[in-house]
């Protein structure tokens, strides 16, 4: 009897045939030109502290990893070439270039630069999903606009890696709600939403204060929100569509109300989404 090849072991086993489905190397291709960019983007702007913080050498709290990998504090020489090494890099990964060394050379420097930008005492877990996605984009290999008609595993596997990811945000976000408030019932009956508002409220929202019901309602529901995230992993079709139109309104309506817009996030819920149709036809015809 012969023995089963790999594809026929995965194609027997449903939980391996589900981390890595078979889609369009385009799909990654277009998916790893939103990703580079937004990491311009991201060091230029959201996580621009970096090149600050090495004038401030003695606040410098590395996280665990960066403790275990004794990463030292950075100068403020050592950061501005960390961000321009970044931007070459991203850029070459963007337009294709040296497809699988460009994107280790991004996922190297950009893991660094949030080692920094999150070592000082603030942890953003917007960024999660990102660092992921940097990660795990080179192991797929070469991946062309072309590809369209192509399918790969290890595509499949690196976009379901970043969907997981995604997803964990919200999770571990409700996780944490519980393990600091001690009783989640505390959390979504209490103030969190109005604090916010006091804060760092838009003037359109004030009026919300006078509602304190509808807004601890607003509480529950945001705890039912990202306890119910993982569900977005298994959804297809129309009905998947339907989710990730539902986050990032969720998003729109955070940003408007309170200014947070989780960009980082935001961006790698692209990596649900059939890309390569984006891909012209006069590519995809050359394949």
């Amino acid at each position: 009897m012969n023995k089963p090849t790999t594809a026929e072991v995965k194609a027997g086993n449903p939980l391996i045939a589900w981390f890595t489905p078979q889609i369009s190397l385009a799909r990654v291709a277009v998916f790893r030109v939103f990703i580079y960019l937004f990491v311009i983007v991201d060091v230029l702007t959201i996580s621009a502290d970096v090149i600050p913080h090495g004038w401030t050498p003695d606040l410098y709290q590395p996280l665990w990893l960066a403790r275990f990998l004794h990463i030292p504090p950075v100068s403020v020489l050592a950061a501005q070439i960390l961000l321009a090494a970044i931007i070459v890099f991203s850029l070459m990964a963007a337009a294709g270039i040296l497809q699988r060394l460009s994107g280790w050379l991004v996922a190297i420097t950009f893991g660094l630069w949030m080692f920094y930008t999150q070592g000082y005492g603030y942890v953003a877990h917007d960024h999660m999903a990102l660092v992921v996605a940097v990660v795990v984009l080179p192991t797929v290999g070469l991946a062309r606009f072309q590809d369209v008609g192509t399918t790969s595993a290890k595509a499949g596997w690196a976009l379901r890696v970043v969907q997981i990811s995604v997803v964990l945000t919200y999770f571990y976000s409700v996780v944490m709600k519980w393990i600091a408030s001690g009783n989640i019932t505390h959390w979504a009956n209490g103030a969190v939403i109005i604090w916010a508002l006091m804060r760092r409220g838009a003037e359109w929202s004030k009026p919300f204060l006078e509602m304190p019901g509808l807004l601890i309602a607003g509480q529950w529901a945001t705890l039912v929100f990202e306890f119910l995230s993982p569900i977005v992993l298994f959804l297809k079709g129309r009905w998947l569509y339907g989710a990730v139109i539902v986050f990032m309104l969720f998003h729109l309506m955070t940003y408007i109300a309170l200014g947070i817009h989780f960009l980082p996030t935001v961006i790698c819920w692209a990596a649900f989404l059939p890309l390569e149709k984006l891909v012209p036809k006069r590519f995809a015809a050359t394949c």
